[in-house]
C-alpha cells in the first residue's frame, strides 16, 4: 500500500524536515547533555510553526475533532493529519526539542479537543502543558485524586501532578481534577490554569533517561483558584457518559505521540542504513525474506514494522479530521508506533555496535529517547486494554 501526502501538506512536510535538519539535529546533543537548559534557538521557530499549523493554534496539540459527519464523498484532510505529518519530520530531528517548541504543548490538544469557541480564542494562543499523572495515579487516569471544588464563579483546585511535560516553561497547564471524587471518573474535568496563578507551584524538575531537552515538572496546587470559565467542555457531571469529554483529548494526542515515534524510528533506521551502506551492506528486495542474510532480514522487517505504524497513525488522524470515532484506532496507532520505535532504535544501536552505543552517533540517544514514547499518553498495556474494550464492546467496569 502506498499513500501520498496530500498536496496541500507537502510544503509543510518539507518545511518541517528543513527545520529538523538545519535546527534540531545540530543542537540535539547539546541539550541532551544540558538537561533543564532552555533551548533558546527554538524561539525563532515559534512564529514559523504557528503559520505552518494552518490556524490550528498548535502543532503538537493537533486540531479540533471534526464532528461534522459529511457524506461518503467528502474527504477532509485537516489539522490532525497535518500535525502528525509535520511532527513526524520534527521528531526525525529531535523528540525532546520538538516537545520544547513554544505553543506546541500536549496541553494544547486538550484545549483543541473540548474547548468552546470562546475558550479557543482565549487559550488557543497559549503554550499549554497537560497535567494528568499523580503519584498514586499513573496509567489509570480515572484514579486521579486532585479535586476542583466550586466556589461561586470560581473553582478551587487542590492536588499534585507529576511528569508534566513543559510544566515549568509553558504559559498554562491543563489540569485534570475531580468535581466530586465520590462519583468516580464521571466527575473528572479539565481546567486551564495559567502560569503565575496563586497556589500553583513547580516544586521539582525530573532527571530522565531521555528527551532531556524537554523539562518535566512536578506541580502542586494548593487552594488554587481559577474562574469557572477555565473549565473545558461541559461542567455538568454525566454519570452515564462517564468522562468521555476529557478522554476525547487522547483521541487527538495518541496519534500525535505515535507520529513522534514514527519520526524517531525512521531517523534511527535511515542512519543505520547509511552506515551499513558505507560498509557495502545494502538489502536486496528480491527473493523471500528468509532467503536473505540475517542482517538484511532485520532491516527489511524493521522497514515493514515502521510502515505499518506510519499507516495506522495516518488513519487515526484522518478519522479525527473526518468526524469518525477514532478511540480504538488512536490506541492502535499509539501501541504499535511506541513498541516499534523502542524495538527499532534498540536494534539499530545493536547492529551498529560501538558506533551505536557511544556518543559518536545519535543512535544511543535515540534509543534512550524512544522509551518515553511507549509510556506517556498511556502505556502499551493501557492501549491494549482500550483496544480490547472497543473490539469486545465492553465498558471499563466490565473489562479491567
Amino acid at each position: 500500500m502506498y499513500l501520498e501526502t496530500p498536496r496541500k501538506f507537502r510544503g509543510l512536510v518539507n518545511q518541517a524536515n528543513q527545520v529538523a535538519r538545519a535546527v534540531l539535529r545540530p543542537i540535539s546533543r547539546k541539550y541532551d547533555s544540558r538537561e533543564h537548559d532552555y533551548p533558546v534557538e527554538l524561539d525563532m521557530l515559534a512564529s514559523l510553526l504557528d503559520a505552518m499549523n494552518d490556524g490550528a493554534g498548535s502543532g503538537t496539540g493537533a486540531g479540533r475533532l471534526n464532528t461534522a459527519k459529511g457524506d461518503s464523498q467528502t474527504v477532509v484532510n485537516g489539522s490532525n493529519l497535518s500535525t502528525v505529518l509535520g511532527l513526524t519530520e520534527l521528531c526525525w530531528g529531535d523528540v525532546g526539542l520538538s516537545l520544547s517548541l513554544p505553543r506546541q504543548g500536549l496541553g494544547n490538544a486538550a484545549i483543541a479537543a473540548v474547548a468552546d469557541d470562546e475558550q479557543m480564542k482565549k487559550f488557543g494562543h497559549l503554550w499549554a502543558a497537560m497535567a494528568i499523572t499523580e503519584p498514586q495515579a499513573g496509567s489509570d487516569s480515572a484514579a486521579i485524586r486532585a479535586t476542583a471544588k466550586q466556589d461561586g464563579d470560581d473553582y478551587i483546585i487542590n492536588g499534585e501532578k507529576i511528569y508534566v511535560t513543559s510544566g515549568e516553561r509553558a504559559d498554562a497547564v491543563v489540569v485534570w481534577a475531580s468535581l466530586d471524587p465520590s462519583l468516580g471518573r464521571a466527575a473528572i474535568k479539565s481546567f486551564v490554569v495559567e502560569k503565575g496563578t496563586p497556589g500553583m507551584e513547580v516544586v521539582r524538575l525530573e532527571k530522565k533517561l531521555g528527551i532531556k531537552a524537554s523539562d518535566t515538572a512536578a506541580i502542586t496546587f494548593t487552594n488554587c483558584r481559577v474562574p469557572a470559565s477555565h473549565l473545558l467542555g461541559n461542567p455538568n457531571i454525566d454519570v452515564q457518559r462517564g468522562f468521555g469529554g476529557v478522554m476525547q483529548t487522547f483521541d487527538n494526542t495518541r496519534p500525535v505521540v505515535a507520529a513522534m515515534a514514527v519520526g524517531l524510528a525512521r531517523a534511527a533506521l535511515e542512519r543505520t542504513q547509511e552506515l551499513l551502506k558505507a560498509q557495502g551492506i545494502e538489502p536486496s528486495y528480491k527473493g523471500g525474506l528468509y532467503q536473505r542474510p540475517a542482517l538484511e532480514k532485520e532491516l527489511l522487517v524493521m522497514e515493514a514494522e515502521l510502515e505499518s505504524a506510519r499507516l495506522l497513525t495516518l488513519r487515526a488522524a484522518w478519522m479525527a479530521d473526518n468526524g469518525q470515532p477514532n478511540s480504538k484506532e488512536a490506541s492502535m496507532a499509539k501501541a504499535k508506533a511506541g513498541r516499534t520505535a523502542n524495538a527499532i532504535t534498540l536494534k539499530c544501536a545493536e547492529i551498529c555496535t560501538v558506533r551505536g552505543y557511544t556518543e559518536d552517533e545519535l543512535l544511543e540517544k535515540w534509543a534512550r529517547d524512544s522509551k518515553i514514547l511507549d509510556i506517556f499518553e498511556g502505556t502499551q498495556q493501557i492501549q491494549q486494554l482500550i483496544i480490547a474494550r472497543r473490539l469486545l464492546n465492553k465498558s471499563s467496569s466490565e473489562l479491567k
